[in-house]
C-alpha cells in the first residue's frame, strides 16, 4: 500500500490527511470522500461533433462555390457571347484521334 489511494481503499487514513484532522477527533467515525475519477465522454463528443460540423461547413462551400461559377458562366455567355465547354474526353482518347486524324 506505497499510494495514498490504495490506503483508502483498504479503508486506512494516509498519514498526510490524519495529521490535518483536528485533535480530539474520533478517528473511527472520519470518513473520507474521494474525487470521482474524471470522465473523458464530454471531450471526446465535443471533438467529434466539432469536426463533423467543420466537414459539413466546407461542403456547404464546395457547393455554393460549384452553384456561383456555375451561374457566372451561364450569366457570361448569355451577356458576352464567352462560352465555356467541358470536354469529358480522356487524353488517352485524344491522343488516339490526333494520331488518327493526321
Amino acid at each position: 500500500m506505497q499510494l495514498p489511494e490504495d490506503q483508502l481503499r483498504a479503508g486506512h487514513i494516509p498519514a498526510d490527511l490524519y495529521r490535518r484532522i483536528p485533535p480530539g477527533t474520533d478517528v473511527r467515525r472520519v470518513v473520507v470522500v474521494q474525487e470521482a475519477p474524471r470522465s473523458y465522454t464530454g471531450p471526446i463528443v465535443l471533438t467529434l461533433v466539432i469536426t463533423a460540423g467543420s466537414v459539413a461547413v466546407l461542403l456547404v462551400i464546395a457547393f455554393i462555390t460549384q452553384v456561383i461559377a456555375a451561374s457566372l458562366v451561364s450569366v457570361l455567355s448569355a451577356t458576352c457571347g464567352i462560352s465555356y465547354t467541358i470536354s469529358r474526353t480522356s487524353k488517352k482518347r485524344r491522343k488516339k484521334a490526333a494520331l488518327g486524324s493526321k
